[in-house]
Parts: structure tokens; C-alpha cells; sequence
């Protein structure tokens, strides 16, 4: 296949932006409670993370590089996870990766708060983020940048220029929604960590199972439709890369 075929997973862009806004809403909101709730610590943005590791690194504030540290690698660790589970289940990705999202987020009301070095509750949190990297593919096959809006100003700062010189890639106008999304997301996060504290994480977990649970009926309803298959190789691969799947 050549390297301008569409990747993009879900096919049609009636799913697939819809669902990259809502999971992006969804990462800033839960980023949003994970921020409050666990003194600071950010859940999906690994680049404050990193910021915040360098500089324990530098003032020797081993137990703040640790905590910083361990939620990174866990994160990392969450995309790594996903990207196998995104390669190997074909059309039940949304509802696969999804469903185990809300499992895994909710492990994170169950377990002890840890230690200010080991973050115990934050870890199913920050891993169930990490595997939602994996659930979208744009038109090129790269992951959808959906918890952390760094690569998204990025690439719409760019598309802007590319639309005066010439023309923006097609994934170019979903960077100021998803942007958007994560904003609002936040916002909703912060004012339901206020009124409900760790609780506020049952309403992102409610948002994701809601999710998985739509998607599994598209799957049974509609099991060949663009809206929830397509040409789907491994996320993030090489343009010539063997499709994994594709629809019948």
C-alpha cells in the first residue's frame, strides 16, 4: 500500500473527531483532578511531569524525583500497553481499550493513597491514561494526541503556516478543537474535585465505559462501517507498513 492511503482508525471522520474531542475533554478533566488530588501531580501531561523531575533532580528532592519519575515510565508503559491491544484486537479497539480505561481508572478509588514517592492511587489513573494514546489514528496513522495539548498547539501553529504557503495536512483542523476540549475538560475536572474530591473521578470513568459501551453496539450493529473499522495498522507505524486490519 502506498504512503498516501488513509490509516486513520476510525475510517470515517463522523466517528473518529467526535470521539477525539470527547477523549480529550475527558483526559483534561481527569488531568484536571489528578492535579488537585494528588498534590500537584499531573496524570496525562508528561512533559509538566518531566519539568517537575528535572528540577527535584537538581534541588536533590529524591522523593518528589521519584514520584515524578514512576508516573512517567507508568504512563509511557500505559501507550505501550495499548498499542499492542489497539494491533490486535481490529474493529473492537474503541470498545476494548475503553472499556479497560474505566476498569483500570476505577482500581484507582480502591487502592491507598501510597507514599509521597509511590503515588499508589495515581498509578491506575496515569496508566489507563497512557493506553487512550492508543485509541485513535489520524489520516496518516499516527496516534491522535488525545491527553496532553502541547502536540496540538504545535501542529496547529504549524497547519497555520502551511495554510499560507500552501495547504495544512488534513488533521490540521482538529488541533484548535482538541485544544478546546482539553480546556473545558479541565475546568469541569476542577470544579468537581472541589465538590467531590477523589469521587470526581467516577464522572471521566462513567464517560469512558458510556464510550466503550457505544462502541461495542456499533461493533455487533454495524461490524463493517467506517464508524468504527477501516485500514488499521499498528498506531504510529512506518507509512508501509502492513494494514492489521482492514474492513471487509
Amino acid at each position: 500500500m502506498s504512503s498516501t492511503a488513509d490509516y486513520s482508525f476510525p475510517a470515517s471522520s463522523t466517528s473518529r473527531i467526535p470521539l477525539a474531542v470527547i477523549l480529550a475533554g475527558l483526559a483534561g478533566c481527569t488531568d484536571s483532578i489528578g492535579f488537585l488530588e494528588f498534590s500537584q501531580l499531573f496524570v496525562s501531561f508528561m512533559s509538566g511531569n518531566t519539568t517537575r523531575f528535572g528540577v527535584s533532580m537538581a534541588l536533590m528532592e529524591w522523593s518528589s524525583a521519584a514520584r515524578v519519575a514512576s508516573v512517567i515510565a507508568l504512563f509511557c508503559f500505559g501507550a505501550f500497553l495499548g498499542t499492542l491491544i489497539a494491533a490486535g484486537v481490529g474493529r473492537w479497539r474503541l470498545p476494548i481499550l475503553l472499556g479497560l480505561q474505566a476498569i483500570i481508572m476505577s482500581f484507582g478509588l480502591l487502592l491507598p493513597v501510597g507514599t509521597d514517592a509511590l503515588p499508589l492511587s495515581a498509578y491506575p489513573i496515569v496508566l489507563a491514561l497512557g493506553m487512550q494514546n492508543a485509541t485513535l489514528q489520524d489520516e496518516g496513522g499516527r496516534s491522535i494526541a488525545l491527553t496532553y495539548v502541547t502536540g496540538a498547539v504545535v501542529r496547529f501553529g504549524t497547519g497555520l503556516a502551511n495554510l499560507l504557503l500552501h495547504r495544512p495536512a488534513a488533521s490540521f483542523w482538529i488541533q484548535a478543537p482538541l485544544w478546546a476540549a482539553l480546556s473545558v475538560g479541565a475546568v469541569i475536572g476542577g470544579i468537581l474535585q472541589v465538590h467531590f474530591g477523589e469521587m470526581a473521578f467516577l464522572f471521566p470513568i462513567a464517560l469512558a465505559l458510556g464510550l466503550s459501551i457505544i462502541g461495542a453496539f456499533l461493533v455487533v450493529a454495524y461490524p463493517n462501517s467506517p464508524l468504527i473499522a477501516g485500514v488499521s495498522p499498528t498506531p504510529d507505524a512506518p507509512p508501509d507498513t502492513r494494514p492489521v486490519f482492514r474492513v471487509a
